[in-house]
Formats: structure tokens, C-alpha cells, sequence
């Protein structure tokens, strides 16, 4: 059974580079979400195997979404994504339970490289 995903990101060209990735390499794309408010209720919907959440976002960013999720399952599996010179929100993610980060713009190696060390 296919890896399910969900993809967190305000800009939708970068959802779809993520999808096409995911897509092309055998993962299930069950959700995207444009806000951490998103991101919540779609993750409830849902249920994904991996969330892959934009740090910088409108309405709910990226860290409070990340901690919303883990308090209504502490198990799940999140990779933030950050553009660079976000560093010290990239550490804050990881300290509310980031498994990985990957930086934009995306490559597709490190991406599925993040996406297999989370799963194990």
C-alpha cells in the first residue's frame, strides 16, 4: 500500500512540485493544504503516513500547525519545508517534533531522502 501524504504549502506551484515528486516515486497524495488551519482539519480528514508543512504561512503558520497535529496524534510524521535563511524556525520546528526539514527551492533526491529516513 502506497505511502499516504498530505501536502502543506501557501503557494501551489510548490505543492505541485512536492506532488510531482511523491507522485512519480509511488507515494499517495491524499491532501494539500494552503494554511496550518488547513493542514489540522485535512490531517483529521485524512489520517496521512507523512505531512510535508510550509514553515511560512497566512492564517496558521507552519510550527503551530506542527503542534496542533501532535497534540491529536503524538506519532505522526512531519518534514517541514523552509526557504532558506530560516534557520532558527527550522530549530523551533524540530524542538515541537519536526521528524526532518527540507529546503526550497526542492530537489527531488533530498526530498525522498527526508521522506525515507522519517518512515524508516
Amino acid at each position: 500500500m502506497a505511502t499516504k501524504v498530505l501536502i502543506v504549502d501557501d503557494a501551489a506551484f510548490m505543492r505541485m512540485m512536492i506532488k510531482d515528486i511523491l507522485v512519480k516515486n509511488g507515494f499517495d497524495v491524499v491532501g494539500e493544504a494552503e494554511n496550518g488551519a488547513q493542514a489540522v482539519e485535512k490531517y483529521k480528514e485524512t489520517s496521512p503516513d507523512l505531512v510535508t508543512m510550509d514553515i511560512t504561512m497566512p492564517e496558521m503558520d507552519g510550527i503551530t500547525a506542527l503542534k496542533e497535529i501532535k497534540q491529536i496524534d503524538a506519532s505522526a510524521k512531519i518534514i517541514m519545508c523552509s526557504a532558506m535563511g530560516q534557520q532558527s524556525m527550522v530549530i523551533d520546528a524540530i524542538q515541537a517534533g519536526a521528524k526532518d526539514f527540507i529546503v526550497k527551492p526542492f530537489q527531488a533526491d533530498r526530498v525522498l531522502e527526508a521522506i525515507n529516513k522519517t518512515l524508516g
